[in-house]
Protein backbone atom coordinates (compact mmCIF):
# COMPACT_ATOMS: atom_id res chain seq x y z
CA UNK A 1 0.00 0.00 0.00
CA UNK A 2 1.69 3.25 -1.11
CA UNK A 3 2.06 5.39 2.16
CA UNK A 4 4.26 7.81 3.68
CA UNK A 5 6.28 7.20 7.03
CA UNK A 6 7.67 9.05 9.58
CA UNK A 7 9.21 8.22 12.95
CA UNK A 8 10.46 9.82 15.99
CA UNK A 9 11.65 8.42 19.47
CA UNK A 10 10.84 10.88 22.00
CA UNK A 11 12.43 10.08 25.61
CA UNK A 12 9.22 10.27 27.74
CA UNK A 13 6.60 7.74 28.71
CA UNK A 14 3.80 7.25 26.23
CA UNK A 15 1.71 8.28 29.30
CA UNK A 16 3.47 11.89 28.87
CA UNK A 17 2.99 11.66 25.17
CA UNK A 18 -0.11 11.07 25.22
CA UNK A 19 -1.20 14.09 26.92
CA UNK A 20 -0.16 16.04 23.73
CA UNK A 21 -3.07 14.12 21.69
CA UNK A 22 -5.26 14.26 24.60
CA UNK A 23 -7.78 17.62 24.15
CA UNK A 24 -7.85 19.85 21.23
CA UNK A 25 -5.80 22.71 22.92
CA UNK A 26 -2.85 20.19 23.08
CA UNK A 27 -3.53 18.88 19.66
CA UNK A 28 -2.98 23.04 18.38
CA UNK A 29 0.23 23.07 20.14
CA UNK A 30 1.78 20.90 17.49
CA UNK A 31 -0.23 19.66 14.72
CA UNK A 32 -2.13 22.54 13.47
CA UNK A 33 -2.67 25.80 15.77
CA UNK A 34 -6.74 26.27 12.90
CA UNK A 35 -7.30 22.58 14.36
CA UNK A 36 -10.85 21.91 15.20
CA UNK A 37 -11.54 18.37 16.82
CA UNK A 38 -14.10 16.39 18.72
CA UNK A 39 -11.84 13.67 20.16
CA UNK A 40 -14.36 11.02 20.02
CA UNK A 41 -14.97 8.27 17.34
CA UNK A 42 -17.00 9.48 14.49
CA UNK A 43 -16.03 13.26 16.05
CA UNK A 44 -15.45 15.77 12.76
CA UNK A 45 -12.12 17.62 12.68
CA UNK A 46 -10.85 20.80 10.64
CA UNK A 47 -7.50 22.37 10.17
CA UNK A 48 -5.71 23.81 7.78
CA UNK A 49 -2.96 21.84 6.19
CA UNK A 50 0.71 22.33 6.97
CA UNK A 51 1.56 24.09 3.62
CA UNK A 52 -1.20 27.27 5.16
CA UNK A 53 -2.93 26.94 1.82
CA UNK A 54 -4.97 23.76 2.19
CA UNK A 55 -8.09 22.90 4.14
CA UNK A 56 -8.07 19.39 5.12
CA UNK A 57 -11.29 17.80 7.39
CA UNK A 58 -12.21 14.26 8.48
CA UNK A 59 -13.53 12.21 10.99
CA UNK A 60 -11.87 10.16 14.36
CA UNK A 61 -11.88 6.93 12.86
CA UNK A 62 -10.21 5.23 15.81
CA UNK A 63 -9.06 6.84 19.29
CA UNK A 64 -7.03 4.03 21.58
CA UNK A 65 -5.51 6.30 24.45
CA UNK A 66 -1.65 6.16 24.97
CA UNK A 67 -1.81 3.59 21.33
CA UNK A 68 -3.17 5.12 18.49
CA UNK A 69 -5.22 7.99 16.89
CA UNK A 70 -6.95 7.76 13.26
CA UNK A 71 -7.76 10.76 11.14
CA UNK A 72 -9.81 9.77 7.53
CA UNK A 73 -7.79 12.51 5.54
CA UNK A 74 -9.43 14.91 3.39
CA UNK A 75 -8.26 18.09 1.37
CA UNK A 76 -10.52 19.83 -0.06
CA UNK A 77 -11.30 21.53 -3.09
CA UNK A 78 -8.55 19.00 -4.21
CA UNK A 79 -10.86 16.66 -6.33
CA UNK A 80 -10.65 13.88 -3.78
CA UNK A 81 -13.55 11.14 -3.84
CA UNK A 82 -12.62 9.78 -1.06
CA UNK A 83 -10.34 10.28 1.77
CA UNK A 84 -6.71 8.76 2.40
CA UNK A 85 -5.91 8.71 6.51
CA UNK A 86 -3.12 9.82 8.57
CA UNK A 87 -2.63 6.84 11.75
CA UNK A 88 -0.68 8.24 13.94
CA UNK A 89 0.93 5.23 16.66
CA UNK A 90 2.64 5.20 20.11
CA UNK A 91 4.55 2.28 20.83
CA UNK A 92 7.00 2.04 24.27
CA UNK A 93 10.65 1.95 23.63
CA UNK A 94 12.82 1.47 26.39
CA UNK A 95 11.98 4.76 28.41
CA UNK A 96 10.91 6.51 25.89
CA UNK A 97 7.99 6.46 23.34
CA UNK A 98 8.02 5.82 19.51
CA UNK A 99 6.19 7.63 17.15
CA UNK A 100 5.14 6.70 14.03
CA UNK A 101 3.08 9.09 11.86
CA UNK A 102 1.51 7.31 8.34
CA UNK A 103 -0.71 9.13 5.54
CA UNK A 104 -1.83 6.39 3.93
CA UNK A 105 -4.74 5.27 1.12
CA UNK A 106 -3.42 7.46 -1.58
CA UNK A 107 -4.40 4.32 -4.56
CA UNK A 108 -7.97 5.42 -2.73
CA UNK A 109 -8.41 9.10 -3.23
CA UNK A 110 -9.74 8.93 -6.42
CA UNK A 111 -7.46 10.73 -8.58
CA UNK A 112 -5.68 9.40 -11.74
CA UNK A 113 -2.73 11.97 -9.77
CA UNK A 114 -2.54 10.34 -6.74
CA UNK A 115 0.99 9.45 -7.08
CA UNK A 116 1.93 13.38 -6.98
CA UNK A 117 0.03 13.51 -4.18
CA UNK A 118 2.06 10.68 -2.29
CA UNK A 119 5.02 12.39 -3.64
CA UNK A 120 3.53 15.43 -2.24
CA UNK A 121 3.28 14.53 1.23
CA UNK A 122 6.87 12.48 1.01
CA UNK A 123 8.51 15.87 0.42
CA UNK A 124 6.09 17.57 2.99
CA UNK A 125 6.95 14.78 5.74
CA UNK A 126 10.56 16.21 5.88
CA UNK A 127 9.33 19.93 5.08
CA UNK A 128 6.71 20.59 8.19
CA UNK A 129 8.62 18.76 10.60
CA UNK A 130 5.38 17.40 12.92
CA UNK A 131 6.93 14.81 14.35
CA UNK A 132 9.78 17.62 15.82
CA UNK A 133 7.05 19.77 16.92
CA UNK A 134 5.29 17.18 18.65
CA UNK A 135 8.53 16.39 20.41
CA UNK A 136 8.88 19.67 21.63
CA UNK A 137 5.46 20.16 22.77
CA UNK A 138 5.72 17.23 25.05
CA UNK A 139 9.46 18.51 26.47
CA UNK A 140 7.85 21.90 26.73
CA UNK A 141 5.62 20.98 29.14
CA UNK A 142 7.56 18.02 31.01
Amino acid sequence: MPQVTRRITIPRPRSAVWRQFATEEALRRWLAPSLTIQLEEAGPYRMLGADGVTWISGVVLELVPEERLVLSWLEEDAGWEHPGRLVIELRADGDGTEVALTHDGFAGIGTPTWRRTRDAYELGADRHRVLERLADAVTDVA
